[in-house]
């Protein structure tokens, strides 16, 4: 069952590459990653090199990598890259990767790789927060407009969870208008004070309420007209109208 799993995983690996054959990418591998060689060419760790890792609302901290060649060098690297501030670590402490990144990127292939808790992240907010693994679609034209659908909604919430933490660290009276504000919509029960992704996200979700209940009620109120629902809906989305969190973009006349 292990052969057949680690089988499957080679498959994969091949069609990936395969696929992103144009495209620049960097990718985990195992530290018992095999390549085939020519007869009398050996594996050749070259010595590590120290480079500083930037980390989010911390010092930078020491890291060693050091590229791993199997035979000659080809157009695909492998590097090994260690987990802590050790100059020699084993595997278990170890990052393993391959990459077809062109030029001396020693000093950056470490830091580039790093991104992917980043983008794990995403993808673990884009699948549980957002559906997007809750399609009811066969059709893979569709699938891919669903999938459209869902990172546009995660870039929204992005842009907004990052201008809420933005806005908080300003001062001025731009920041004072944006609290008298906040604290009007704050008001709400459910209403999340913060600055993570997920507060954005539920914020969101109740700023749009009312609009989803229009489109819910609409066709109902042409056949039972209360005009005073209507009336009272409409007022209600022109008070979602007047929370402004990202910058209005400019219109350049010609």
């Amino acid at each position: 069952m292990r052969a057949k799993s680690q089988n499957n995983a080679n498959v994969l690996l091949c069609r990936f590459l395969h696929l992103c054959a144009h495209y620049p990418y960097i990718v985990a591998i195992r530290s018992n990653h095999g390549v085939l060689l020519p007869k009398g060419q050996r594996v050749r760790y070259n010595r590590w090199r120290a480079y500083d890792q930037p980390l989010a609302a911390h010092p930078t901290q020491r890291r060693y990598i050091r590229e791993i060649i199997f035979g000659t060098r080809r157009s695909v690297r492998f590097y090994q890259i260690s987990k802590g501030s050790t100059n020699d670590p084993d595997k278990a402490d170890s990052w393993f990767i391959m990459t077809n990144l062109t030029g001396d990127i020693i000093g950056s292939v470490g830091s580039q790789y790093t991104l992917r808790t980043w983008i794990e992240y995403g993808f673990k907010q884009v699948k549980n927060e957002l559906g997007w693994h809750d399609y009811r679609l066969t059709d893979y034209g569709s699938i891919e407009r669903w999938w459209e659908i869902i990172f546009s909604a995660y870039l929204l919430v992005s842009l907004h969870a990052d201008e809420f933490k933005q806005r908080q660290q300003r001062q001025g009276d731009d920041i004072a208008e944006f609290i008298g504000q906040r604290s009007l919509f704050s008001q709400h029960s459910d209403w999340q004070v913060g600055t993570t992704w997920k507060s954005a996200l539920n914020n969101l979700r109740l700023l749009i309420q009312p609009y989803w209940c229009w489109g819910w009620l609409e066709k109902w109120l042409e056949v039972f007209p209360i005009a005073g629902l209507k009336r009272g809906l409409h007022r209600l989305m022109d008070c979602m109208d007047r929370f402004h969190i990202l910058p209005m973009p400019t219109i350049e006349t010609a």
